[in-house]
């Protein structure tokens, strides 16, 4: 067999492929964009209710920290827009792609500290049971498999050596 004959995949242009994966990379970051900023908006007015000020310390940490991972996550996942108004026209797509999805990556993890911190404040405020944590965890187990466990088992699974 050939190397054409094993070749698999399109055949196009770096400048090509580096067009095809922004689409695609664009498409991705914004249905992350939408629910952190949704998720950020609603943390923001947590502060000025009025159990705020009866939260427990812990609790208040929880939140600050739930915040500053939801600002961080919003930076990260918006980044990959500044970046490409800033790079375009600039002949840089390929390196800008590839920028641009390692933001987008930190931003998905920052996105995940930031829904497990939101979700162990909600629980603790919500309940004061000892199983919260394990909650959390199993919660936090599921994204684990649906955002990579699953994503890279595929990748692992259905690509070849040539297409790394």
């Amino acid at each position: 067999m050939t190397q054409a004959e094993r070749r698999r995949g399109r055949d196009e242009t770096e400048e090509e492929r580096a067009d095809r994966m922004w689409g695609e990379l664009i498409q991705e970051v914004r249905v992350a964009q939408t629910g952190v900023q949704i998720l950020f908006g609603f943390l923001l007015t947590v502060v000025f209710q009025p159990k705020y000020v009866r939260l427990t310390d812990t609790d208040q940490a929880i939140y600050i920290v739930t915040v500053v991972l939801g600002a961080c996550a919003t930076g990260a996942l918006i980044g990959p827009v500044s970046l490409h108004r800033l790079v375009s026209g600039r002949r840089v797509k390929p390196q800008a792609v590839r920028l641009a999805s390692r933001l987008t990556f930190v931003g998905l993890v920052l996105l995940l500290a930031t829904m497990t911190s939101s979700l162990l404040l909600i629980l603790r405020v919500a309940t004061h049971d000892g199983y919260v944590p394990y909650l959390v965890a199993a919660v936090v187990s599921w994204y684990l498999l649906c955002w990579y466990g699953l994503p890279l088992w595929a990748r692992r699974r259905h690509s070849s050596r040539a297409d790394d």
